[in-house]
């Protein structure tokens, strides 16, 4: 990193900025581990309170049968994951989830449904869910696949308060991952979501055999969009029998907790996700990732299909580290 730079990060830590480049990226990733770490905290500390984590709870409300071929999802209905296809929930089962996720101290409830795109009518049906879940006083969240510009305000419009969409890597390796929709078809529904006036909740995963330039390639196009998302989600691919990158080469934890600082440096405003995979991390990794600036967790023993660690264990750890559920 140019001495400019690095001393324009230490002076103003406060700082959003939606010009950086690759270049640039690319010096944050080569930093000394310490040096990475401590950037990263004091831009955390110029904007939240480091002890405080917001706990979210993921229901999946419509499960399996995708048509999409994402090579790292279960529920793609191409893969034999052992996933069945299932109808959409309920809107009284997912209330009840609801208000269970509440009781165990979320403070956001997402809502994901295996679909490459809702049709009209299933909008209905998650519209409903959106307003009951907002009457329950919890942030809502739903991840539908992509969104036409009418769909996006219609959910705006029963109090949606983020749409998850997220990118998944760089665009230079995302056709090794997804063959079924384009990475422009991807940025046309964050596009969608926010001229709703919906804010955005867009990520990526790592560990799906990319490189570091593709990791550096993701964080620059999150950082250098018109507006940041409110909420980066950061995901280590979980792998699961029966999906193409079930035996992938998996990353190295300090790599995975580099990729956190760095989304915290780039987008000091946003909530950033410790999302999948943690169930395979150790508390150490986790700790570093919260001292990185992550400062949400998914909450509850499962992310849609795949294994997350149970409440007790997380709030013991919150509680070992002297943090506590945002509220």
């Amino acid at each position: 990193m140019s001495l400019a730079i690095e001393n324009s990060i230490a002076r103003h830590p406060a700082a959003v900025r939606n010009d950086w480049t690759r270049e640039q990226v690319r010096a944050l990733f080569a930093l000394p581990f310490p040096d990475l770490l401590f950037q990263a905290q004091q831009t955390h500390r110029a904007h939240f309170d480091p002890t405080e984590v917001q706990i979210s709870t993921l229901l999946s409300i419509k499960t399996g049968g995708c048509p999409e071929d994402c090579a790292y999802c279960p529920q793609a209905a191409r893969y034999d994951t052992g996933v069945k296809a299932e109808k959409l929930m309920s809107l009284d089962a997912v209330l009840a989830e609801a208000r269970a996720a509440k009781a165990g101290g979320a403070s956001r409830f997402c809502m994901g449904a295996a679909w490459r795109e809702p049709k009209d009518r299933d909008l209905d049906a998650v519209c409903a869910m959106v307003q009951g879940v907002k009457a329950l006083g919890l942030e809502t969240c739903v991840t539908l696949g992509m969104l036409t510009q009418p769909q996006a305000l219609r959910l705006k419009a029963s109090g949606l308060d983020y749409y998850n969409h997220n990118l998944d890597t760089s665009p230079e390796y995302y056709r090794e991952i997804i063959t079924t929709r384009t990475y422009r078809e991807r940025l046309d529904t964050l596009e969608h979501v926010r001229a709703a006036n919906i804010h955005v909740c867009c990520g990526g995963i790592v560990g799906m055999g990319e490189g570091l330039e593709d990791r550096v390639g993701m964080i620059a196009t999150l950082a250098s969009l018109p507006m940041h998302p409110e909420s980066v989600p950061i995901n280590m691919l979980v792998q699961v029998e029966g999906t193409p990158l079930s035996a992938a080469q998996k990353l190295d934890p300090l790599d995975f907790v580099r990729t956190i600082a760095v989304a915290r440096t780039t987008m000091p405003r946003s909530m950033v996700r410790l999302s999948a995979g943690r169930e395979d991390m150790s508390e150490e990794t986790q700790a570093l990732c919260f001292l990185a600036g992550a400062n949400s967790i998914f909450y509850g023993p499962k992310l849609l299909t795949t294994p997350n660690p149970e409440r007790d264990r997380d709030m013991a750890l919150l509680d070992k580290l002297g943090m506590a559920p945002m509220d």
